[in-house]
């Protein structure tokens, strides 16, 4: 037996034992990669366990997270901090070896990844990430970005179609230091892939301007040989086709789907062992086996070559060296909320009619003067979603000198990417689409709210107003599904005011993702106080109030907002007391104190009306059982966005109707 397979053996007598423990979990990929994971874990990966954030390691993302006890066992041979006690909890609540891997909470771990394809989209954000800071920070002698992306994927990521959209951009960019390790097992969960996933991989791949390398996935010494090769093409990102058997060295079940998804058990486990030659008890490594797995030595020592490296740089280049620290922590110029804020206050004097789409682009002129670090995108739809500023400059295929990408008709691609780049740190990347086409990027949505990242999706032609496009392209129920997610903001504003607002908001926020919901038609500008404009950022406040306790209050977002204001001034002269809420967004209103939100909805005025052109579902919880919304729970039709509105009650005189059945009850 060679080194190389007795030091792979280690990390599958982790995983089956685990799995094994835990009564749940994974075995097979573990299993099937291990000798993979050996080869470029001791051969090729650069980095330090203990600074799992050194700005220049290498990332390596596990994309068939499924296989989690394959990271894991690295991350604890290699000197990480996850001790053989934190693998036997794995699986186990509060533990740190959850039972996919997730990003923040085990170290480590670069991304969350589970639903299949999505690590291999976040690995072409990464590997564009790096080759943009490259392109703007090295210099002639000081390539302090310098790094590879390495991704590990299976059957499932290349079935899942997002496999496609990511492939097909990175191979068009000439992402060269991105490395894909293919565990082509042909098994998936239902048995052997024949009947279903008959591609010719290699091909395909080929297709996408890859370089395609096929090896035997247990030989070590093939493995390096094709990584070294690999890394040798500058121009191509790289697939290495490594041809394995899942479960291997478990006699009865290797090569089976029964491996895939279920412990082994405690007889095959036994052979399983024999057969590998394998003679030490569950959870025992030798501790000749750990020196070779250590990477701390080497770790260290790779990691302090880059620090000297950055110390001649800064004494070279102080602004650039200064600017890239501050980027990597993710930290704003300390002046940017004073600025923005005199700005807005500049907008309030100077009303304009304007989409808020216009204004989401007049807001990206601001910040994109101030934030270098605020790369864009679209969807392929840069005109519509007007998502381009002034600072834009398109990346092109191995170029990497701008900050605009062009993702094409990708929008899941687009947002795991993002994701990606903001994982690896120097960017705030936002990208933009229809609100219709969010449910393509869903999944991706809900893993930047998994974890706690701040990307920024820009989402335009946010409802019946897309009008003669019809309802294949009219929004409903997104906007309140995306209200749904935990750890999501979702900003609908009414004007450029409350756009150039949400945008500070979203730009600061550290703890999670957030949305902006905009306009295709023009919007009237409201009129607002200092104060008003400081409420704004509490995601909800009083727009238009009357003398004493209201009887009515209409709450109301973004097209809507004008409507509601409109028709408060009309029962003002019938004699009522009508206060009009602007609710921009609501995620943020309900992280006011509580006297705030008090201050704002008195729990005392029970008549109220919620007005949003979309689904109803989500503005109970602000009406009651006792108030109305005014909304759309069905499809919408085919028409100039005027006529549509008037056909589905958004009209001042059919507002008022709803208010006064409220103050009816």
């Amino acid at each position: 037996m060679s080194e190389y397979q007795q030091l792979a053996n280690a990390i599958r007598a982790l995983s089956m034992d685990a799995v094994q423990k835990a009564n749940s979990g994974h075995p097979g990929a573990p299993l099937g990669m291990a000798d993979m994971a050996e080869a470029l874990w001791r051969g090729f990966l650069r980095h330090n366990p203990k600074n799992p954030k050194w700005a220049n390691r290498d990332r390596f993302i596990l994309s068939n997270g499924h296989a989690s006890m394959l990271i894991y066992s690295l991350l604890h041979l290699t000197g990480y901090d996850l001790t053989i006690e934190d693998l036997q909890q794995f699986r186990q609540l509060d533990s740190k070896t959850p039972g996919h891997p997730e990003y923040g909470e085990v170290p480590g771990v670069e991304t969350t990844t589970g639903p299949l394809g999505q690590g291999l989209g976040n690995s072409v954000g990464f590997a564009l990430a790096e080759a943009m800071l490259a392109k703007e920070f090295n210099r002639d002698g000081f390539n302090i970005v310098d790094h590879y992306t390495y991704v590990f994927m299976g059957d499932g990521c290349l079935m899942e179609g997002i496999s496609h959209e990511a492939c097909s951009l990175a191979g068009t960019l000439g992402l060269g230091k991105l490395i894909a390790l293919y565990d082509s097992n042909h098994i998936s969960i239902d048995g052997d892939v024949k009947n279903w996933f008959g591609d010719d991989t290699a091909e395909r791949f080929k297709a996408y301007h890859w370089q395609v390398q096929e090896v035997d996935g247990h030989d070590g010494a093939a493995i390096r040989e094709a990584i070294k090769k690999a890394q040798e093409d500058k121009d191509h990102p790289s697939i290495i086709i490594c041809h394995t058997t899942i479960g291997k060295g478990a006699p009865n079940k290797q090569g089976t789907s029964a491996s895939h998804g279920a412990p082994l058990g405690d007889e095959e486990i036994a052979a399983t062992r024999k057969a590998l030659g394998w003679d030490y008890p569950p959870f025992e490594i030798p501790e000749d086996i750990y020196n070779k797995w250590s990477a701390v030595e080497a770790g260290a020592k790779a990691e302090q070559e880059w620090n000297d490296l950055f110390a001649k740089y800064k004494a070279q280049y102080p602004e650039l060296a200064s600017e890239f620290e501050r980027r990597m922590s993710g930290e704003l110029p300390v002046d940017l909320a004073a600025k923005a804020k005199a700005w807005a206050q500049s907008l309030q004097d100077n009303p304009a009619k304007l989409a808020t789409r216009k204004a989401g682009q007049n807001a990206l002129d601001f910040f994109g003067a101030l934030l270098p670090e605020l790369a864009g995108g679209s969807a392929d739809l840069a005109p519509s979603n007007l998502t381009m500023n002034k600072a834009s400059v398109s990346v092109l295929p191995h170029e990497f000198a701008g900050n605009y990408i062009h993702w094409g008709v990708r929008e899941f691609g687009m947002c795991a990417a993002m994701n990606g780049m903001l994982l690896h740190g120097g960017f705030r990347p936002y990208g933009g689409t229809f609100l219709i086409f969010s449910e393509y990027a869903r999944n991706a949505i809900r893993m930047a709210a998994l974890m706690k990242i701040p990307t920024l999706f820009v989402f335009t032609h946010d409802s019946i107003g897309v009008g003669e496009d019809g309802p294949t392209h009219e929004p409903i129920e997104q906007t309140a599904t995306l209200r749904l997610v935990p750890n999501l903001d979702t900003w609908r504003p009414c004007d450029q005011v409350e756009t150039a607002v949400a945008w500070l908001q979203m730009v600061e926020r550290k703890c999670g993702p957030s949305d902006i919901v905009l306009t295709r038609q023009g919007l009237e500008q409201m009129p607002r106080t200092s104060q008003q404009i400081a409420d704004i950022a509490k995601g909800g406040y009083i727009l238009k109030d009357c003398d004493g306790t209201p009887d009515l209050i209409y709450i109301a977002t973004g097209s809507e907002v004008a409507l509601a204001f409109h028709a408060a001034e009309e029962l003002a002269k019938e004699g009522k007391k009508v206060r009009v809420v602007s609710m921009p967004c609501c995620e943020e209103f309900d992280r006011q104190s509580a006297e705030y939100k008090e201050q704002v909805l008195p729990a005392a005025v029970r008549a109220r009306v919620a007005i949003e052109a979309g689904s109803t579902t989500t503005w109970y919880k602000y009406v009651g059982l006792d108030g109305k919304v005014l909304g759309l729970d069905h499809y919408g039709a085919s028409a100039p966005a005027a006529k549509l509105f008037e056909r589905y009650g958004f009209t001042v005189e059919n507002a008022v109707a709803v208010g006064k059945a409220a103050l009816a009850k």
